[in-house]
């Protein structure tokens, strides 16, 4: 059994406007030091595969179909 903790993020060039409410929230609450905020989403699948090759190809496939956007996001893995 292998568990991937998937992150997934928009790409540096797209506007982030959830990042933005939440640097001003930030700002609101005296935390002035903070300077930008990129928000984004972390997803933890188990996964019943073999291999660690088998767990990683698994998980970049559905990266690329489902669960991230290839157009506007980024993401990365790792596996335990």
């Amino acid at each position: 059994m292998w568990l991937a903790r998937i992150h997934v993020t928009l790409k540096p060039v797209v506007n982030d406007p959830q990042g933005l409410a939440i640097l001003s929230g930030l700002h609101q609450l005296g935390f002035a030091a903070a300077r930008s905020v990129r928000a984004g989403k972390l997803l933890e699948v188990a996964l019943d595969v073999p291999s660690r090759e088998a767990a990683a190809a698994a998980v970049a496939s559905r990266c690329r179909r489902l669960l991230g956007n290839p157009v506007i996001e980024d993401f990365h893995y790792s596996l335990e």
